[in-house]
């Protein structure tokens, strides 16, 4: 995928307890452009909540979720700070190259993402705020705070920190470690960032995603969110989509059918589809046979042994080998370590070498076993969760792929392929 672009649902369920809100399901692009008057023209006035605190109750009644892949409750993990010295940290670093999202919403709508921000902060007695991500999508934050300055919309200054371009550096550990001054890459951490994080003072991290919809919120209440999305994961969330002829970013209802999803927004026929990859690269695949079944929801995607996570959605052509794909993917994960341990630094580049001979039909006989003995050593074992994840996505390769493992292990594809890919490094 080359270019992300926002494009508005086609859900027209009105909402409504606020007539003067965003309707249907363009709420976080609804606005007409990035500027703080286009801003203003569609969603008032910064909202005033009395006292701030109210907030963390206003996040609860609405069911409002986590949108940067975990999906714990923001009011609970709000609620989890105090103190005031507290810090409210913005992370708009999405990592890898199958998401787009919060790019794609820092460009269009950061004017929310910097209501979210400071209601957040209000509502935890925070003074300090930063707000981290790569550095394109700091330019548009950078302009939106101007904007703030000169009209008097923000109390606090926002400290800005550019996010490096590597899988791991929206992991919680890492966006402090950056700010801090060191390399973001995950640590080890006893205590919990919410008692202890930036410099040692209780910070919430919250994606940016999650910042916008809680400025939607404090503006038109818990019930106008509900009014889409289900009854257990209210709201809309945003997709990335892509390996379609139509690949972009899509804001959607929660538990929007997978195959109305394809059908209507990216005009995929289900049928000629191999398999899905939702979560993205350390999230599960769904075979093409499961799709007519699946919805975006963890609840619905549960039973198939997936999760939304941060909205990826990367689909697979039936021309397409799903062994390859998840070896290219592999290889990747494996550069893209933190090599702070032996899990990362030896056993991720044997796991995708091994995927990778057999993907590319040069495998020993005992490749499939060697694959589940290599995922099994590594889960658990790691200084930070890269290789669970890694361990993770693999399984769900073998498990959706294995009757191409067994065309592949006689020499056999249903696919066409390309020259082998290099071997990963290893050290």
């Amino acid at each position: 995928m080359t270019t992300y672009v926002p494009v508005p649902g086609h859900h027209r369920s009105p909402l409504s307890d606020d007539p003067t809100g965003p309707s249907g399901n363009r709420r976080l692009f609804a606005a007409a452009g990035p500027t703080l008057v286009q801003h203003g023209a569609r969603f008032g006035p910064f909202p005033t909540l009395s006292p701030p605190s109210r907030l963390i109750g206003l996040l609860d009644d609405a069911g409002l979720s986590g949108r940067g892949g975990a999906g714990f409750p923001t009011g609970r993990k709000m609620s989890a700070i105090s103190g005031r010295r507290s810090v409210v940290i913005a992370n708009g670093a999405e990592g890898e190259p199958a998401s787009g999202k919060d790019a794609v919403l820092l460009r269009t709508a950061p004017h929310l993402v910097l209501d979210g921000l400071a209601l957040a902060a209000a509502a935890v007695g925070a003074r300090e705020t930063h707000l981290y991500a790569p550095a394109p999508a700091l330019d548009a934050v950078r302009r939106a705070l101007d904007e703030r300055r000169a009209a008097g919309w923000d109390r606090h200054k926002v400290h800005l920190t550019e996010a490096p371009d590597r899988f791991i550096s929206g992991e919680e550990s890492a966006v402090i470690n950056r700010i801090e001054g060191r390399p973001a890459l995950p640590s080890d951490r006893l205590v919990r960032v919410t008692d202890s994080g930036l410099h040692g003072r209780p910070t919430l991290v919250q994606n940016v995603e999650t910042l916008a919809h809680v400025a939607l919120i404090a503006r038109y209440g818990p019930r106008w969110f509900r009014s889409t999305g289900t009854p257990t994961e209210p709201g809309t969330m945003l997709v990335t989509l892509s390996g379609t002829a139509a690949p972009g970013v899509l804001e959607v209802p929660i538990g929007i059918p997978l195959a109305r999803l394809l059908d209507d927004y990216a005009a995929v026929d289900p049928a000629a589809v191999r398999a899905v990859l939702l979560g993205g690269f350390h999230g599960a695949w769904v075979p093409g046979a499961q799709v007519p079944e699946a919805a975006l929801s963890r609840e619905a995607l549960q039973p198939l042994g997936a999760t939304p996570g941060a909205g990826v959605v990367l689909v697979l052509g039936t021309h397409e080998c799903g062994l390859q794909k998840s070896a290219d993917i592999s290889r990747y994960l494996a550069e893209q370590s933190a090599r702070q341990c032996g899990p990362c630094l030896n056993g991720l580049p044997a796991i995708a070498n091994v995927l990778t001979q057999l993907a590319y039909r040069r495998p020993a006989p005992n490749s499939a076993r060697e694959v589940q003995r290599l995922t099994n050593m590594v889960e658990g074992r790691g200084a930070c969760k890269h290789p669970d994840g890694t361990a993770r996505f693999v399984r769900s390769a073998m498990n959706t792929f294995a009757h191409d493992v067994g065309l592949h292990l006689r020499g056999r594809c249903e696919a066409t392929i390309p020259a082998p890919p290099p071997t990963p490094r290893t050290r």
